[in-house]
């Protein structure tokens, strides 16, 4: 009975030491799109401090690399941006190419004045990023264009981009402006609702990508994060990081995870939705228990 009773306990101790089981675990790469700044600077925060910040999470994390999208037209908006780069490499992350200026391609006024878009931003990536592959083009808003499309990716071929996909995210952009305005305003229970929220947000939106990923895929697909480099993110990475690793995260590459099959047509939105879309599956609905909030006048 002893013998049994110290194998149980044995068996107990292992299931609360094992965070997740093998079944559960995926891939999954980090990308930070948007630097060197995004959304409003909330109050005494600076740029460079917030990419700091960023490496400080993600390297505490073990995240093994961390693909940071530029838009270069910031670089002139503030002396302090240039050092958010400059730090992202000398963190050991690379650098890939979101065009000079953030510029949709669905609404670009031409084909034409999108592709020197993308041309524009490639002297800041590629000088920093000398004798290493720097290009993957991260589309804005992740808009991949309708008529476009197919003369966009022909470009980008002949450039000799690969497309850098995204099947997760949090709506970390939505939350950016918000918390800007309430750390003005030292709106403490506005920022802790918010919060709330997000987390709660952040924990359906890992449980859906797996059960979603089944769906679509019939297994849990290797995943590609998208998050922005604002003030918010700044503050809630540790948080999210901590969730995708309790549900059995395990960080790689991007090149690493955009390897599986299940990524090799290259799209727009989401690539779990967009496949569910193409194959007419139903997707499970995302819900949550706490009211919505309105973070366009939240704190105005």
């Amino acid at each position: 009975m002893k013998t049994v009773l110290t194998m149980l306990a044995l068996l107990i101790s292992f299931s609360f030491a094992t965070p997740a089981r093998a079944a559960d675990t995926f891939d999954i790469a980090i990308t930070v799109d948007d630097l060197p700044a995004h959304g409003k600077l909330p109050l005494g925060m600076t740029r460079s401090g917030i990419a700091e910040s960023h490496i400080k999470t993600l390297k505490a994390h073990g995240v093994t690399e961390a693909f940071g999208f530029v838009n270069a037209a910031g670089l002139g908006n503030d002396a302090d941006n240039a050092a958010v780069l400059d730090s992202w490499r000398q963190a050991g992350y690379p650098l890939g190419n979101h065009t000079y200026s953030h510029m949709n391609l669905d609404q670009a006024s031409t084909l034409e004045a999108w592709q020197a878009d993308v041309i524009a931003g490639e002297p800041a990536v590629a000088s920093r990023m000398e004798g290493l592959f720097w290009r993957y083009l991260r589309f804005p808003y992740l808009s991949v264009g309708s008529a476009r499309r197919d003369d966009a990716f022909a470009f980008l071929r002949d450039r000799g981009y690969k497309i850098a996909d995204v099947s997760i995210g949090f709506s970390d952009w939505d939350y950016t402006d918000a918390y800007a305005r309430c750390v003005g305003k030292s709106d403490v229970a506005s920022i802790e609702r918010m919060k709330v929220k997000y987390l709660q947000d952040v924990d359906t939106g890992i449980a859906n990508m797996k059960e979603n990923s089944r769906r679509v895929f019939g297994r849990v697909i290797p995943q590609v994060l998208l998050t922005h480099i604002g003030g918010w993110s700044a503050v809630t990475l540790p948080n999210v990081l901590t969730r995708l690793e309790a549900a059995g995260g395990r960080y790689v590459t991007l090149a690493q995870a955009q390897a599986d099959p299940a990524y090799a047509e290259p799209g727009g939105g989401s690539l779990i939705s967009r496949n569910a879309w193409k194959n007419n599956i139903k997707l499970v609905a995302d819900t949550s228990a706490e009211p919505t909030l309105d973070l366009k006048s939240i704190c105005k």
